[in-house]
């Protein structure tokens, strides 16, 4: 179903006023807003603007009265949009010399220039226009979708009505697929001319024993709406497609963690996140020539199909899309520089704490045949399901529920060989098969020590390397010894987590990131490890191990001390949303690190280069980060030679990459590692 609404019953189910959209008013919409990640708490929440295309003062009136708004009030002087109107001059759209519509000045018509300069100007003059912005800030848990801050984009052949907050334009729960035969592939959705609501997210896909198998949706967030009546592509923002981590049998795109508002404000980009299948229903290979498995990569590549053929729309450039993600999400990532299906698709990359190596993240990169699938998993679940002996295995297990498919006690998650998505078991690093795009990669320092669990009293090194699936003969020794500290189990957990860090992320990506440069596979490729995390109360393995240490001076946590920088820390500060999430700010540089890392992220999908540009970040008033810049230096791409990484703390600084001596020591299913 594509939860089509009558037109009038988009709002609050009233016959309300009359959707807006940059049709209908004929002119670009931007918000204009400096976003210091504060939300409303910001020294600058009363700040922004709306900006829209030249027309005369009349049109701008009835314009600005159209989106709830009025002309802007210069009364208050122009300081809370200067950087706003320098930064247009930086980007080219107006000159330096351009005025623009604002609210009269006692009766007469007026104009401001970028040097605040307000004067009087006839009104049948055609300038770009100011009008308030006045939509409310939003939270996870309060959104006002009222139909004075709706909006309508006309695309995919639909009407999609989203709405606007106080710093992007939201558009949630966009079809992206029909609903396919279970275990078939998804196919791009096309509307029919229908009407249709885009102000709450779509149904997330079956896990566990939530969701639903219609559940082919996906999110954006822009900061700019181009008019659509109009060739608005000098304008368009670049694109960063995020894809959800949680092992391939849970998350969603819809995660309040990965709000996309914050980053498209800040960042000026445009962003999507998506869901996809998840578990058996997402992942199942039967040996029965059919049944192939990666339906849930092949939903990741319909989306970005779909995202190529409709960002536009939605202000994004379908030909600068960066592909990023987390965990399993880097996986993803990682599955779509190798599979021939996304080959075009996308223009660079970013694996945040991609899993592979040993134990545990060993099929993350490494994918098995669907014949090793079987022995693994597959036939487990079909003797579970009592479909060993069917007639037809995949149909017997179609009659099942989908929750009782999700909830047995085994759950397809993994990538397989199929020869149409992916055609090898790993990433091919010495091909041109590969996907030939910049790359950033990295990890959190202590990744690995959320893979394991806590070891007993009496637990030896060995033993418990034993049950996390390491091998035993590890350590202790000359590069991985055992701390001998009074907390002896603490010593066992601190070199099992090293192992396990460096075992399941470091190494696999160093790994790639050296193959993929020695091999010219990648234009460029920048290498990070977070040295400063926020870990999500939600998910906190082996508490508090994982959390900034609580002292007197320091309630929340002082991340200045020692503790574990485990998986998923780095998440809130890519989005921006540690505030957006009630979360506090630890210390005086939780924010500033916040806004370099976003910062960065964004500098990366706009430029492929992740270091900020100080011309950006200082007509953007994004003073910490220009500090930072100046302070600490570019963030180098790997070089021959030369493999630096940028320890991404405060400050951060470029570091030669860790533990190299320890990779070459474990024994890594990998074929490309040196």
């Amino acid at each position: 179903m594509s939860r089509a609404l009558p037109y009038f019953m988009l709002g609050l189910g009233l016959a309300a006023r009359p959707v807006v959209s940059t049709g209908t008013l004929d002119t670009d919409i931007s918000i204009l807003i400096h976003n210091d990640l504060l939300e409303s708490s910001s020294p600058n929440a009363g700040s922004g603007v709306l900006l829209l295309d030249a027309m005369p003062l009349q049109s701008a009136l009835n314009s600005c009265n159209s989106l709830g708004e009025s002309l802007w009030d210069s009364s208050s002087g122009t300081e809370n949009i200067q950087n706003d109107l320098d930064y247009l001059v930086l980007q080219g759209r107006y000159a330096p010399e351009q005025r623009y519509w604002i609210a009269p000045v006692h009766g007469t018509p007026s104009s401001v220039d970028v040097n605040g300069h307000v004067n009087k100007t006839s009104a049948n003059e055609q300038l770009p226009v100011l009008c308030t912005q006045t939509a409310p800030y939003s939270t996870p848990d309060e959104k006002n979708t009222n139909a004075t801050w709706q909006v309508t984009v006309n695309s995919n052949k639909q009407y999609l009505t989203g709405f606007r907050d106080r710093y992007s334009f939201r558009f949630l729960g966009i079809r992206y697929a029909e609903q396919p035969k279970r275990w078939t592939y998804s196919e791009s959705y096309e509307g029919n001319g229908n009407h249709v609501s885009a102000l709450d997210y779509g149904s997330e896909c079956v896990q566990g024993s939530d969701g639903s198998e219609d559940c082919f949706f996906l999110n954006v967030w822009t900061p700019y709406l181009p008019n659509q009546k109009a060739n608005s592509g000098k304008k368009l923002k670049p694109v960063m497609f995020w894809i959800h981590g949680g092992a391939f049998t849970s998350g969603t795109g819809s995660d309040p963690t990965f709000d996309g508002g914050n980053l498209a404000s800040r960042g000026d980009v445009v962003v999507v996140t998506t869901n996809y299948r998840l578990g058996t229903l997402g992942f199942l290979a039967l040996n029965d020539g059919v049944t192939n498995g990666n339906y849930g990569l092949a939903d990741q590549i319909t989306a970005l199909e779909w995202v190529r053929r409709n960002i536009q729309d939605f202000g994004g450039d379908p030909d600068q899309i960066t592909i990023f993600g987390q965990s399993a999400g880097a996986g993803s990532v990682r599955a779509l520089l190798a599979s021939p299906k996304s080959q075009g698709k996308f223009a660079g990359a970013i694996m945040q704490s991609n899993l592979g190596g040993l134990a545990y993240g060993t099929t993350y990169s490494k994918y098995y045949t669907i014949k090793e699938e079987m022995k693994v998993v597959g036939d487990a679940i079909l003797r579970e399901s009592n479909c060993t002996h069917a007639h037809s295995q995949l149909e017997c297990l179609r009659a099942i529920p989908a929750l009782t498919i999700s909830t047995l006690s085994d759950s397809a998650r993994y990538l397989v060989v199929d020869g149409e998505y992916l055609q090898s078991s790993e990433l091919d690093l010495k091909s041109l098969s590969t996907a030939r795009v910049p790359l950033m990669l990295g990890t959190a320092r202590d990744d690995g020590a959320a893979m394991i669990s806590y070891p007993t009293d009496g637990q030896t090194i060995q033993q418990f390397l034993n049950i996390s699936g390491l091998p035993s003969t590890i350590a202790p020794s000359q590069v991985f010894p055992v701390p001998s500290g009074s907390n002896k189990t603490l010593d066992i957990f601190n070199t099992t987590a090293r192992v396990a860090t460096d075992g399941m992320f470091r190494c696999i990506d160093q790994a790639t990131a050296y193959a993929g440069l020695n091999n010219h596979i990648f234009p460029e490729i920048f290498f990070y490890e977070f040295n400063r995390t926020y870990q999500m109360p939600g998910w906190s393995p082996n508490p508090p191990l994982c959390q900034a240490p609580v002292t007197t001076d320091y309630p929340n946590g002082d991340p200045n001390q020692e503790y574990f920088k485990c998986h998923s820390g780095e998440l809130y500060y890519v989005f921006g949303n540690v505030i957006r999430q009630s979360l506090a700010l630890r210390d005086d540089f939780d924010l500033p690190f916040q806004q370099f890392v976003l910062d960065s992220w964004a500098s990366f999908a706009r430029t492929f280069n992740p270091t900020p540009d100080v011309k950006y970040t200082k007509v953007r008033g994004y003073v910490n980060t220009t500090r930072q810049v100046e302070e600490t230096g570019p963030w180098t791409p790997f070089k021959r030679g030369s493999y630096q990484m940028r320890r991404l703390q405060w400050p951060s600084s470029m570091v030669d990459l860790d533990e190299t001596e320890q990779c070459r020591t474990l024994d890594l299913p990998l074929s490309y590692y040196d």
